[in-house]
């Protein structure tokens, strides 16, 4: 399982948010998606526990919590969604 971190400051580290995960468990790992065209973060993260049981305790205490000025929205990760393979061109007939 993995935790979704929504609505981050842009400027936050993989350590800020260890820091405050592991106050709910062992922290395994932090994933910062970074936008590839501007170099940016993208605002959200992905974090990862040790168990279940830690996880379902951080989404519980942090979700809605403010920090950094900002409201956390903080919740179980969805699965991916596949892409489809066409890479946005179309087969048009004129």
């Amino acid at each position: 399982m993995s935790i979704y971190v929504g609505n981050l400051d842009y400027e936050i580290e993989r350590g800020d948010l260890t820091e405050v995960f592991a106050e709910y468990g062992t922290v395994k790992r932090v994933h910062l998606p970074i936008d590839r065209e501007t170099g940016r973060k993208r605002g959200f993260a992905f974090v990862e526990m040790d168990t279940e049981a830690e996880e379902a305790d951080a989404i519980a205490k942090l979700d809605g919590a403010e920090w950094m000025g900002r409201e956390l929205k903080v919740n179980k990760a969805r699965p991916r969604e596949q892409r489809s393979a066409g890479g946005g061109r179309r087969n048009y007939r004129f």
